[in-house]
């Protein structure tokens, strides 16, 4: 569950590595918000940190001739597509990991841990599947092979008789036990041979995710330096992916020892770079590096991928790369993650922005802000829809879901929008033909402190679809829960506060006014 606040952009970010040549641009940018992340503030610009700030550029919506790409006028009032077949999977806010010395772990911080009881109320609003932590860093803390079954017997037990399939899950974020990490080479085979005792312990458990986005991990502990291992360049960057991808496949074989249908769920976000135009190489590098995780896993990445030298050089070995063409990781569910940032906007012009949103990559300095809040031109098309189409247009017959849609720091009805806009999109897509098969709402129980990304321990609590501050110490449905009840049982969900575009959508959003003005 990536998210961020203006920590994230902070000079507190990943430091610059020198000067990149043109033909191979830096993967990572200094103080810049990671691909995925979530907004400061969610509201319109004047609710941001930084308030008194405002931009030389002067303008509204009416001067652009015609509206930007993310903006409402854009998307007009279509008639959507029913919802046939599309299930409504839930999801728990899991992760488990190391920043520094201090570990992490959600479902402790957030309560869940020690109310079995929260299954009970999850399964009364009608969900088929859900993603739900099996972690090695749970089961096995002290030392390999030594495993304490009980709490995951009890709660997966639960869940089979309330009707629900579980979507195992075993590494979220994090890296494993203290006894291992991402660039350790035995990663990948101490988290098979874990996965294996998994499997021979719940051999009734059909949908497995060994390793939850992968190059969102190996981006925040590799690239931006915000989780452990704390890498800081393209070398740990390439390591780590290429070590959590490698952990996927071995966990797989593993599994299948013991399972043979068993199905990998495997979950990755959705990213997407644009820029002005002095900036093309910057946002090219980014958009083919969003899909090197799935490339990697669907056996896509040869000797003529564009990152084969890289990972070459950063010493990822040829026979580990070829071992991913073998073509043995089916039955696969590619699971799509979006998030209100997972489109960045890079833009060179530094003056229209504050400072904190400044940042660079060793050549150009350049302002990062999150595509919603920057008009962009006419041409390009963000959303879900957009970034579920160029996933199903990519990867092709393999079936595909939405694993986490989750807005955060915003009123519930804002969640609800955000909700409605993947539930929407998923339909149009199946309508077309996409094996679509599910939208999951993920954080159900709430998250604490992903504003800071886990760096800071501040407590700092948002709900999901149900808010668990509720004095009854009982989860309290909010209108996500409303919402989600309707789309199990009717495919739709109606109220009077969902008529109105979600924030990401109206003219106040803008970091910089828009007017008409050329992009370079």
């Amino acid at each position: 569950m990536p998210g961020f606040d203006d920590f994230a952009r902070s000079n507190n970010g990943p430091g610059k590595a020198g000067q990149p040549s043109p033909a191979q641009p830096q993967t990572f940018r200094q103080g810049a918000a990671p691909a995925n992340d979530e907004p400061a503030a969610p509201g319109p610009r004047d609710d941001r940190s930084d308030s008194a700030w405002r931009s030389p550029l002067v303008g509204d919506l009416a001067a652009l001739g015609r509206p930007p790409a993310n903006d409402p006028g854009a998307l007009g009032r279509e008639a959507r597509p029913a919802a046939r077949g599309l299930e409504l999977w839930g999801g728990i806010e899991c992760t488990v990991l190391r920043v520094g010395d201090t570990w992490r772990d959600q479902l402790r911080e957030a309560g869940h841990y020690t109310r079995i009881g929260d299954l009970d109320a999850v399964a009364e609003l009608g969900f088929r599947k859900l993603r739900y932590p099996v972690l090695w860093e749970h089961v096995a803390c002290n030392r390999p092979g030594e495993c304490d079954w009980r709490w995951h017997d009890e709660r997966l037990g639960r869940l089979r008789d309330l009707g629900m399939t579980p979507i195992a899950g075993l590494v979220h974020h994090g890296g494993g036990p203290h006894y291992t990490n991402l660039l350790d080479p035995e990663f990948p085979n101490l988290l098979a041979e874990q996965a294996e005792r998994t499997a021979r312990r719940f051999p009734w458990l059909q949908s497995w995710t060994p390793v939850n986005e992968p190059l969102t991990t190996a981006r925040f502990s590799g690239l931006y330096g915000h989780w452990y291992p704390h890498g800081r360049d393209e070398a740990s960057f390439l390591r780590i992916l290429a070590n959590e991808c490698r952990a996927v496949l071995l966990s797989m074989r593993a599994i299948r020892r013991v399972i043979p249908d068993a199905q990998l769920v495997q979950t990755e976000d959705l990213g997407k770079t644009f820029s002005t135009a002095p900036l093309a190489y910057q946002a090219a590098d980014e958009n083919e590096r969003r899909w090197l995780s799935l490339d990697l896993l669907c056996g896509r990445v040869d000797r003529g991928h564009p990152w084969w030298p890289r990972l070459r050089a950063a010493g990822v070995a040829e026979r580990e790369l070829d071992d991913f063409r073998a073509g043995d990781l089916g039955p696969m569910v590619i699971g799509m993650n979006y998030y209100i940032t997972s489109e960045r906007f890079l833009d060179h012009r530094l003056a229209l922005y504050p400072p904190h949103l400044h940042g660079g990559n060793g050549r150009d300095a350049y302002a990062d802000i999150e595509s919603a809040r920057g008009p962009l031109p006419p041409q390009e098309a963000t959303g879900w829809e957009p970034r579920l189409r160029e996933v199903w247009e990519r990867y092709g017959p393999i079936p595909l879901a939405v694993t986490e849609a989750h807005i955060g720091w915003c009123p519930e009805h804002e969640q609800v929008r955000w909700l409605l806009d993947a539930w929407n999109a998923a339909a149009t897509l199946r309508s077309e033909g996409a094996d679509l098969r599910a939208v999951t709402i993920w954080s159900l129980l709430g998250a604490v402190d992903w504003n800071s990304l886990l760096t800071r321990k501040a407590g700092h609590y948002e709900p999901g679809t149900f808010d668990m501050r509720h004095p009854s110490g009982k989860p309290h449905p909010t209108l996500l829960a409303e919402a989600a009840k309707s789309l199990a049982r009717h495919g739709s969900f109606d109220h009077p506060l969902v008529h109105q575009p979600g924030w990401w959508r109206r003219e106040d959003r803008f970091v910089v006014p828009p007017r008409r003005a050329a992009a370079g």
